[in-house]
């Protein structure tokens, strides 16, 4: 019987429970499959905590260097130092992890020369069916076997990101919790910290793909709580987390409460159209309308986007944007080859913290002008129906149909409600100038979701 890879290869990466669905057998025929797809004479892999990674990350090599291409083995990493390594070497990618999936959990992220994505639209159908007929039959080698090799690129990687904020080293000394909820941000933190006038306090920075603190997914309020506490208790400045992989970052400010990535997303945009005025910043649809206001008086330019970061590197790539951002908390970079990085996020709050005087929520009040819901998911059987009849309530109000539908109603008040990729799920965003509007609007959409 023919082997699917279809549950396991996503829109962006390949995920999967191991070894039920990814085992040393898969990622060995990936590995050829990639090799033969990126026609390059060497890949860079790394990997996180996750012990898994080690067998996965060995078979995924010997796919690599039958087609006769070398491997260097960067070890453990975070996915950004992954695309630092790509991008600084001119060579392809694939990094171990399933980000913040659960333990059992492990997956792939592949690139291109130069951090390059690669997605369904990119190649990665392409390189699932290469993989399945291998797993049907032969894999076909090289008449020479390619070699691997190691090399740290941890430091190399710590020296760029700080290179890359160019106000960094004037910042007076700053108090900081960082969370790195057992993953990859305890490995790549103390390295890049290191020479900043920092007082870190670090909270599970012990590697472990067991997560035994918390979920290392700090999108979900719950797993920011030990640090919102940590904060608090020792006067800190800032709070940091990071997620499983540390490509995403989340910030807690010196109350203890959650600034929202689209908050951080108009920060830095400012930053970077201070060094580059007029510039263009790309910024997802669900992100808030605070974004693009800033930006434009600013004197830049805000290009909205489909959510995903196959679509945010696009456009970044397209427009030639210095900056992007998602409401998930991914920041994109121009200098970092328009790939997203945690860390960089993180250096530049940090330096926009440590170069004023006022505290992180007084810094932040100039972008944050409205009220958000958060994203709210319903479990619903028929997803196209209900966006039909969610259009047809709302006909008399200005739509589009980028990502989902979004809606207008004026005054700043709008929502979003699109379908997931994956799972039986509709995802709502509503955005208000004040809390009873947003509530309102959120009640009244989610009354027509989920109506018997």
């Amino acid at each position: 019987m023919p082997r699917d890879l279809s549950s396991i290869v996503k829109a962006y990466d390949v995920r999967g429970v191991v070894p039920d669905q990814l085992n040393p057998e898969i990622a060995r025929a990936l590995g050829a499959a990639f090799a033969r797809f990126a026609g390059a004479s060497k890949i860079v892999v790394a990997r996180d905590m996750r012990e898994s990674g080690v067998a996965l990350g060995a078979a995924f090599a010997e796919g690599v260097t039958a087609q006769g291409v070398d491997v260097v083995d960067a070890g453990l990493g975070s996915t950004d130092l992954l695309y630092y390594a790509a991008g600084s070497m001119d060579v392809p990618g694939a990094m171990f992890t399933a980000s913040h999936n659960p333990a059992k959990y492990n997956g792939i992220k592949l690139c291109l020369a130069g951090a390059k994505p690669v997605g369904q639209e990119s190649g990665l159908v392409d390189i699932r069916k290469e993989a399945e007929s291998f797993l049907d039959g032969e894999v076909p080698s090289s008449a020479h076997t390619g070699t691997v090799s190691t090399q740290d690129v941890l430091s190399a990687y710590a020296v760029y990101m700080k290179s890359l904020v160019l106000d960094l080293p004037t910042i007076s000394p700053l108090k900081v919790v960082v969370d790195a909820g057992n993953g990859m941000g305890g490995h790549t933190v103390p390295t890049t910290f290191e020479g900043l006038p920092l007082d870190v306090t670090e909270m599970y920075f012990e590697l472990d793909g067991s997560f035994p603190n918390h979920e290392a997914n700090p999108i979900e309020p719950a797993n920011l709580r030990d640090l919102q506490v940590k904060v608090q208790e020792v006067g800190a400045d800032i709070g940091l987390a990071f997620d499983g992989d540390a490509d995403r970052c989340f910030v807690v400010d010196e109350r203890g409460q959650i600034v929202s990535p689209s908050t951080l997303t108009a920060l830095i945009a400012a930053r970077e159209l201070l060094r580059e005025p007029g510039a263009t910043i790309i910024h997802n649809l669900i992100t808030s309308r605070s974004v693009p206001a800033v930006v434009e008086e600013l004197g830049g330019k805000a290009v909205r986007t489909r959510v995903g970061h196959s679509f945010i590197k696009a456009e970044m790539a397209r427009t030639g944007a210095v900056f992007g951002g998602e409401h998930s908390g991914h920041f994109y970079f121009r200098d970092f080859w328009n790939a997203d990085s945690g860390m960089l996020a993180a250096l530049h709050t940090l330096a926009a913290l440590g170069n004023q005087d006022k505290p992180l929520s007084e810094l932040l009040q100039p972008y944050e002008r409205f009220v958000a819901s958060g994203e709210i998911n319903s479990t619903v059987d028929d997803q196209a129906a209900r966006i039909a009849a969610i259009k047809e309530h709302f006909a008399d109000q200005p739509q589009d149909e980028l990502d989902g539908l979004t809606v207008d109603l004026g005054d700043g008040a709008w929502f979003n409600v699109r379908a997931s990729n994956t799972e039986p799920l509709l995802r709502l965003n509503v955005e208000a100038a004040d809390e009873g509007t947003m509530s309102a609007v959120r009640d009244e959409v989610l009354a027509l979701i989920r109506a018997d």
